[in-house]
């Protein structure tokens, strides 16, 4: 097997520093990762930088739901990657789209001439657009550089048919990076269906704060009512494994 680019799922400045140590190659900096991932801070992205020297691609999502955007919405998008472009990100992983599913091609240009020269990522918008050929062909007509997808499906396991038909299809104008519900043990079978030379995987841990448990009563989140002494972190050791597995 030839060597794959592990690309990690972040969700702080820690999860970088823990992906750094296991050997991922790149990371996708991001916040909210409950939510699907939103845009992550301005510190959280320097301090990782600071600390690790990686590659990070940050997350450009101005809310949770779908990738039709009000103007307000929009316009925080573009002065969210304009300040974080300023401060260190290597490119930004983006996707906008009209009511009916397709590409809106107008915001998407103007977030290119925002990125310039550094990499462009179209996130898993991707995968609820009625025509993912189409949607492929514009995205290379913008010049885009790679594609994160699930093969519009749950998962990339189940929509590993899908990704390797767009491999094919993209025919090396667009990199295909395959992202959702890739493990230590299904990883290899994914790269040997779709073909991928890139996997993009978030494989956490749970860790505890004890600071809230003088008051197991109170909840700070939203109706689920997560308990308040975990939070969740990358798992360097699962990271390590997967990466060695693959290179």
């Amino acid at each position: 097997m030839q060597n794959v680019l592990v690309e990690v799922c972040c969700g702080s400045a820690d999860d970088v520093i823990e992906s750094k140590k296991a050997g991922a190659d790149r990371v996708e900096l991001n916040s909210n990762l409950f939510m699907g991932g939103l845009t992550p801070t301005i510190g959280e992205l320097i301090v990782a930088k600071e600390s690790t020297g990686m590659k990070i691609i940050t997350m450009i999502r101005p809310r949770e739901g779908g990738f039709c955007y009000t103007d307000a919405e929009y316009k925080t998008a573009l002065t969210d990657a304009r300040i974080l472009l300023d401060n260190g990100s290597d490119g930004i992983s983006f996707g906008f789209l009209n009511t009916d599913g397709t590409l809106d091609m107008e915001r998407c240009k103007e977030m290119m001439k925002l990125i310039g020269t550094k990499e462009s990522v179209f996130h898993r918008a991707i995968d609820v657009v009625p025509d993912w050929k189409k949607a492929i062909d514009q995205i290379c007509d913008l010049g885009i550089t790679r594609i994160l997808t699930s093969g519009q499906s749950p998962s990339v396991l189940e929509g590993a048919q899908t990704i390797s038909e767009m491999i094919q299809y993209a025919r090396g104008r667009v990199e295909i990076l395959p992202g959702a519900g890739i493990k230590r043990n299904n990883v290899k079978d994914i790269v040997a269906k779709t073909g991928c030379t890139q996997v993009h995987v978030s494989l956490r841990k749970i860790c505890y704060d004890t600071s809230t448990s003088g008051n197991p009563d109170i909840f700070f989140g939203g109706a689920l009512y997560p308990p308040e002494d975990r939070f969740r972190m990358i798992d360097k050791d699962m990271i390590q494994n997967l990466c060695g597995q693959l290179n």
